[in-house]
Order: C-alpha cells, then structure tokens, then sequence
C-alpha cells in the first residue's frame, strides 16, 4: 500500500461524531475521524513501514499522523527524527499518544525525553513526561535509575503548579506511573502526590480541570495493580 491508498481508507473510516471529538481537543483540519481501533486492519496489512510512516505523518492529517505512530519502525528513528516529529506534533493528542509512544520503543528514549523536559516548550515537555510514563509502564524497574527518578518527583513536586498546562497533565501522570508502576519508589510518589495536593489544569473553551494524583494511586492500590507492567508500549 502506498500513501495515497491508506489515506483513501482512512478517509472511508471516518466518523463525525469521532472528528467533533478529535476537533474539540485541540485537533486542527484536515481530520477523517478515524476510531484508533478501526487502524488495526490496516496496520496488520502494512506491519512496520518506516519510509510510509514518514509520508503520512508529513500530510498533516491528524489520522494519517497517528496512523505513522502505529506502522512506524522506532529503531531506524534517530534523534533528529524525533525532534521534526515532535516539532510537527501541534497538539497532546499527537505530542504524547504518537510521538512520546513511539520514542518509548527506543535505546534513546529517556535522553531525548530529559532534553524535551528540560526545553521549557509545553508540548514537548508534555512528551517528555509522557514518554517516562510509558517507559515506566513497560519496562522493568532495573532499567532506570532511582535517584533521577527520585530527583524528577521532587522537580514535579516543586513545579507542577506553575507548570504549563498539558505539561501538568503529564507531570501528574508521571507522579500516578512511579507509584503504581516502580515499586522502589511507590512510598516516595504516594508522598509526592499528598504533597501536590489537585492541580488545576486550564483548558481552551473548557472548565478547568483538576488533576489528584493520590486519588488515582489509592485506586490502583484498592484494585492490587501495584507493579503493574504492560506487555507492549504502543498497541
């Protein structure tokens, strides 16, 4: 299949209903409004496709956007792949759930996500977060480093409220991951959590939002998912 070919069936799979909703969060046109799970027939014929992924993810059509997430190759990704990637990813939906999920798959992911946090750009920053997130989230504990990881809790902890606000979402996030998902320091984020106490994230056009990290910790807690670990990173 060529691009031209896949963006014909996005295009045929696309629901208003599901572009109102894609619109309303930040996504700008073109979009088809294509259902994440509705991709996978066509991801299965495609598997991974790096030169196809970078074509569709240049169109600027947020569908074919995320659908470069899902057929992408993320070891043949270099650096500078990811910073245009992240440079052409204008709002969370794709700076955290494409760009943050693919660099998650990579050698590199965790020096690329500390310059993004470290950039003071929001997005990028929120893809920063994110990308610990998902790290945390698949691989094992003896993969990081728990004094970074106790230094960055006390970053959150320090900033969160005068963060910009997707990062706050994805800071809160980070907070939620370490406590459920790295047990050596589920003490330290339940603790970081009380200390941050709900965070109020703005939002265009939208009733602000408050974020409690705690809460979501204790109802991990009650549900026994204390070391949990998902199989694969990207679906």
């Amino acid at each position: 299949m060529n691009a031209e070919d896949v963006m014909q069936e996005l295009e045929a799979l696309g629901k208003e209903r599901n572009k109102k909703m894609y619109i309303s969060n930040g996504a700008n046109e073109p979009v088809f409004g294509v259902a994440t799970g509705a991709m996978k027939p066509i991801a299965k014929k495609i598997k991974g496709n790096q030169p196809l992924a970078e074509e569709l993810y240049a169109t600027g059509n947020y569908d074919a956007m995320y659908f470069a997430g899902i057929i992408a190759d993320p070891t043949s990704m270099t650096e500078n792949d990811f910073e245009r990637w992240i440079d052409g990813a204008y709002f969370y939906m794709l700076s955290d759930f494409v760009v943050a999920v693919t660099l998650a798959e990579t050698d590199i992911a965790q020096e690329v996500a500390d310059k993004w946090i470290a950039s003071g750009d929001e997005l990028k920053m929120s893809a920063g977060w994110s990308c610990y997130c998902w790290l945390l989230g698949n691989r094992p504990d003896s993969e990081f480093s728990r004094t970074k990881l106790e230094k960055m809790l006390e970053v959150v902890k320090n900033t969160i409220h005068d963060a910009p606000e997707r990062t706050k979402s994805s800071m809160n996030n980070f907070v939620y991951t370490v406590g459920i998902s790295y047990v050596p320091l589920h003490e330290k984020a339940v603790e970081t959590a009380n200390a941050i106490g709900p965070v109020e994230m703005k939002q265009d056009k939208k009733k602000a939002k408050y974020l409690l990290a705690s809460e979501n910790i204790q109802k991990a807690i009650d549900k026994g998912q204390v070391g949990f670990k998902r199989k694969y990173v990207r679906c």
